[in-house]
């Protein structure tokens, strides 16, 4: 896999999920058992935690789109490695059930293979989403 196209899978990530696709068609980016990792404080929120399969990655697509209200999510580049990019940025989210806000730097890591994401990170300050995100 060459760096531009595991540069690419990860812009397309992005378009779709900013463009408001369906999560099941963003899933198809990923293979059918991709490794999907949220660390925190599980409980905390459906997503967080660790899971395999598509299906995590539509359960986070449409959870973060019912749960949270995003304020903002800025991208400030990614990093290739010919398998392995890395997404990074801010973010900013209103839980709606608590109304409490939460500002985090993020990174997601991707690792591609034979052009699907076969394993997910999602890095960000999970103490205060977990703070947030309870009542």
């Amino acid at each position: 896999m060459s760096s531009e196209e595991t540069a690419e899978i990860a812009r397309r990530l992005l378009s779709d999920i900013g463009s408001g696709r369906e999560p099941d068609r963003i899933a198809l980016l990923f293979s059918k058992d991709v490794r999907f990792e949220i660390p925190g404080d599980i409980g905390a929120l459906p997503w967080i935690g660790q899971a395999n399969g598509r299906g995590a990655v539509s359960e986070f697509i449409h959870g973060t789109r019912t749960l949270i209200e995003r304020v903002k999510f800025d991208v400030h580049g990614i990093l290739v490695d010919n398998d392995r990019a890395v997404i990074f940025g801010d973010l900013a989210s209103k839980f709606l059930a608590t109304g409490r806000m939460v500002e985090s730097p993020f990174a997601m890591i991707l690792t591609i293979s034979e052009g699907k994401i076969t394993r997910f990170q999602m890095l960000e300050d999970t103490f205060a989403v977990s703070r947030a995100s309870r009542p």
